[in-house]
C-alpha cells in the first residue's frame, strides 16, 4: 500500500491529496523539449524538479510509468501559433536538415539531463513518429464539431468549450481575455481570438521542410496537438499526472485540455504539475536573450552537475529560484562539506534497524508533503549529527538518496581516494601547483604549461575552476 501523497494541483490551485486511478500505480506525462536548440539551466531545473517527483513517488511506493514527447515539427516561435518554426529557424541558423538539428539537440538534451541525475522516462516519442495519430485526433474533433477548416488550416473551435481558461481564476480569465483581445498579429482564419490551430496546410509557410498529406492538404501538425495524442497512444484515454514548467499553463497546457477532453468526451487528467522558472539578475531565463548557459558549460567551468541539482533541491520547485555564481559557488561549497563528513564515516557496526525505520518515515513525510527537498536534505544533515553508529548513517545516505540522487556514497569513495594519496606526492603536487601560479602571476606562461607537463608525467591532471586549481590522479 502506497504511503498518502500530496503535491500542489494547477487545476484546482490547492495542494491535494494524490488518488491515482489504479492504486499504487501513476500514469505521467511530462512536456519535452523543443530541440532546436540546448536546452538551458533553468528547462534543466524543471526536469530535475520533475524527477524529484517520480522518486518520490516511488519513495512512498508507487510505480510510475513516465511518458514524454520530443518535439521535433510544428513549435513556432510564439505559442499562439505566429512566427517561424523553431525547428526551421534552427536549420537555418546551422545550415543543416531540421533531422539533424533535431537528433544533435536530443541528444545534448539528454546529455545534460542525465548528468544532472535525473532517471530517463519509461518512453520518449518524437512528434515526427505520431502523424497519423495526430491526423486521425483532428478528424474526430472535426466531426464532433470541435474543429473547423478556413484558409487550408483546421482550427480548434474554443467557443464550443463551456471553460476553455481552466487554470486560471476569475481575475485571471479577465486578465488574459483582454490580453487575446489585444493579440498584435491577428490570424484572419480564426473564428475566436483562443481558437488555436490542429494543422497547418502550405498556406501557412511555403518553405516548412517537413510537411506531410493529409484530409486538408499538405501540411503539419500544430505544436498542443503532439502531447494530447502521445499521451494517449502510450498511456491511454486517462493520466493521473501531466508535469512542464509554468510557462506552459497557458496556452499549452490550457490548450491540450481542450482538444484531449473534447476528443475523448470525459475528464482526462486530474493532476498537473508545474516547475517555477529559474532566474537570473536580469530576470527568466531564456534562449532568446542570446548565450544559453548550459549544465555541459557549467561542467567545463568545472562544477560537477550534480552540485546543480544540490543547487535546485535547496529550494522549493514551486518558487522562482535565483541564479548566479556565487549562489552556486556557495551550493558547491556546502556539497563538499557534505561529502567529506560522509567520507568520514567508517563501514563497520551494524546498522540499527529502528533508527532507519523512524529517519525514513520522516524523509517521506518531507518529501510526499508537495516535495519539501529543502527539509529533505536538512534530514540528512541530521542523520550525519544523530547519537547512532556510522554503518546506520551510511544506510540512511544511501536510502535518502533514492530520491535526492546527488550520488553521495561514490562521491565520498572518490573523495577518500585523494586523500589516501602518498604524502610525499601530495607535497610535490601543492608545491608544483604553487610554483605554476607564481609563473601564471608573472605571465611566464611556457613555465605554467611546462609544470603542468611535469605534472601530467607523474600521472597528475590539474584542472582550474572557479574554486581554484583541481587534481585528480590519471
Amino acid at each position: 500500500m502506497a504511503a498518502n501523497f500530496k503535491f500542489y494541483n494547477t487545476l484546482s490551485r490547492t495542494v491535494e491529496d494524490f488518488v491515482p486511478r489504479t492504486e499504487g500505480e501513476v500514469s505521467m506525462y511530462t512536456c519535452g523539449p523543443t530541440v532546436y536548440h540546448y536546452a538551458h539551466i533553468g528547462n534543466i531545473r524543471t526536469y530535475i524538479m520533475q524527477d524529484v517527483l517520480i522518486k518520490s513517488l516511488e519513495y512512498a511506493g508507487y510505480k510510475v510509468k513516465r511518458v514524454m514527447n520530443i518535439t521535433d515539427v510544428g513549435h513556432l516561435s510564439s505559442d499562439a501559433d505566429t512566427g517561424e518554426d523553431k525547428m526551421v529557424a534552427g536549420a537555418k541558423r546551422e545550415h543543416k536538415t531540421v533531422m539533424e538539428i533535431a537528433k544533435f539537440y536530443t541528444d545534448a538534451f539528454f546529455k545534460d539531463f542525465d548528468a544532472v541525475g535525473n532517471k530517463r522516462p519509461d518512453i520518449v516519442e518524437p512528434a515526427t513518429n505520431c502523424i497519423p495519430e495526430f491526423i486521425h485526433m483532428i478528424e474526430v474533433l472535426l466531426e464532433k464539431g470541435y474543429a473547423y477548416v478556413a484558409g487550408g488550416n483546421v482550427y480548434f473551435d474554443t467557443s464550443k468549450l463551456d471553460d476553455y481558461y481552466v487554470f486560471s481564476s476569475a481575475v485571471e480569465k479577465e486578465q488574459l481575455e483582454v490580453g487575446v483581445r489585444d493579440d498584435v498579429e491577428e490570424d484572419a482564419n480564426k473564428k475566436n481570438k483562443t481558437d488555436f490551430v490542429l494543422w497547418f496546410t502550405k498556406s501557412k509557410f511555403e518553405d516548412q521542410a517537413l510537411k506531410w498529406d493529409s484530409p486538408w492538404g499538405v501540411g503539419y501538425p500544430g505544436w498542443h496537438i503532439e502531447c494530447s495524442c502521445i499521451s494517449m497512444k502510450h498511456l491511454g484515454e486517462f493520466i493521473d499526472i501531466h508535469c512542464g514548467g509554468v510557462d506552459n499553463i497557458f496556452p499549452h497546457h490550457t490548450n491540450e485540455i481542450a482538444q484531449s477532453e473534447s476528443y475523448l468526451g470525459h475528464e482526462w487528467c486530474k493532476y498537473w504539475f508545474h516547475s517555477n522558472h529559474l532566474n537570473d539578475q536580469s530576470g527568466k531565463m531564456s534562449k532568446s536573450k542570446g548565450a544559453i548557459l548550459t549544465v555541459s558549460l557549467l561542467k567545463e567551468k568545472g562544477y560537477d552537475p550534480l552540485v546543480y541539482r544540490f543547487f535546485c533541491l535547496q529550494s522549493h520547485y514551486r518558487k522562482p529560484l535565483v541564479f548566479s555564481f556565487e549562489a552556486l559557488d556557495q551550493a558547491a561549497g556546502a556539497f563538499n562539506k557534505l561529502v567529506k563528513r560522509i567520507a568520514e564515516l567508517k563501514e563497520d557496526g551494524a546498522v540499527d534497524t529502528s533508527v532507519v525505520s523512524k529517519y525514513e518515515d520522516d524523509f517521506r513525510d518531507a518529501v510526499s508533503g508537495d516535495l519539501n527537498t529543502a527539509m529533505a536534505i536538512t534530514l540528512l544533515y541530521d542523520v550525519l549529527k544523530a547519537d547512532t553508529n556510522d554503518a546506520t548513517k551510511l544506510a540512511l545516505v544511501e536510502n535518502f538518496d533514492k530520491v535526492l540522487s546527488l550520488d553521495l556514497i561514490a562521491h565520498a569513495k572518490a573523495s577518500k581516494e585523494e586523500v589516501s594519496v602518498d604524502p610525499e606526492l601530495e607535497a610535490f603536487i601543492l608545491d608544483a601547483i604553487e610554483r605554476r601560479a607564481t609563473a601564471k602571476k608573472a605571465k611566464d606562461f611556457a613555465t605554467a604549461d611546462a609544470i603542468r607537463q611535469e605534472l601530467l608525467d607523474k600521472g597528475v591532471e590539474i584542472k582550474d575552476t572557479r574554486e581554484g586549481v583541481k587534481w585528480n590522479l590519471i
